[in-house]
């Protein structure tokens, strides 16, 4: 049976998105924004209070901070759960400490000395993969050999890490990276994306996808990010029919209405 996924509604408290850069900056904004989401069908928001595309400007964990209090403080009291996409450890904490049921780090927890406190939380921990390892995306070569394969011993590696450490291994979820944290061609994020049933299989851990707007979309497609709906879709879908159980999202609505109907289906995942 097809399992439908869980939809993190993103919310970029930045200036510099790659997609929406600077509507949601203001927390006012990002706080309508974000129940909108959730209106719309996101089951989890998950808040950025910096930009991880290649041209975004490193922020500190105090700007981070600064930029997540008050939209969490707002949040809190709406019964939304939220996820916070850092790989700061200091806002990891002030998360933790503001409620995040989630955290979402694209260095996939590189920072064994948070490892007590992420023990100590209750929080489920979004483990991305990246090409890059340590912080933002860039624009360099893929490694060469199988994609796929590389992902999965830094997946090995992590959690057998985080594991050692006292953290539940139930509370683990894979992402695999997409776009430029993949490398600067497009085929290599359709790869990963068709074999993301491989992941799951190799792990037994729920697959997180985040696909929306990415560069590879846009390449295959020509639009710009704010016209990237349909091609988005298209891929969410391919996600989800392979078996991923999260899927980070834009647009909820039109994803959480085309799950709808995929589940009349009762399609199982392929892969």
């Amino acid at each position: 049976m097809f399992q439908r996924p869980l939809i993190f509604g993103i919310v970029n408290i930045t200036p510099d998105s790659f997609s929406d850069g600077g509507r949601y900056f203001a927390a006012d904004a990002a706080i309508a924004h974000a129940k909108r989401l959730a209106a719309e069908g996101a089951d989890v928001i998950d808040l950025g209070p910096a930009s991880s595309n290649p041209d975004a400007v490193p922020v500190p964990a105090a700007e981070e901070i600064r930029r997540l209090a008050p939209v969490m403080e707002a949040l809190a009291g709406e019964g939304i759960a939220l996820s916070v996409d850092s790989f700061r450890p200091e806002t990891q904490a002030f998360a933790l400490a503001h409620g995040a049921a989630w955290l979402n780090d694209i260095r996939g927890f590189a920072e064994p000395s948070f490892y007590p406190s992420l023990a100590a939380s209750g929080a489920r921990l979004i483990l991305m993969h990246s090409i890059q390892r340590d912080g933002n995306a860039d624009r360099r070569e893929t490694p060469a050999g199988d994609i796929v394969e590389s992902i999965c011993r830094f997946f090995e590696a992590r959690i057998a890490a985080l594991v050692a450490a006292g953290i539940g291994r139930e509370r683990l979820v894979l992402d695999p990276g997409m776009g430029f944290f993949l490398g600067p061609r497009p085929e290599t994020s359709f790869e990963v994306l068709s074999r993301l049933g491989e992941i799951e299989a190799r792990f037994g851990l729920p697959v997180f996808v985040s696909v929306s707007r990415k560069s590879f979309l846009r390449a295959v497609t020509g639009r710009a990010p704010g016209e990237a709906g349909a091609a988005t879709l298209a891929a969410e879908l391919l996600a989800a029919e392979r078996g991923a159980r999260f899927i980070r999202t834009h647009e909820t609505r039109p994803l959480a209405d085309a799950l709808a109907v995929l589940a009349r289906f009762g399609t199982a995942p392929a892969g």
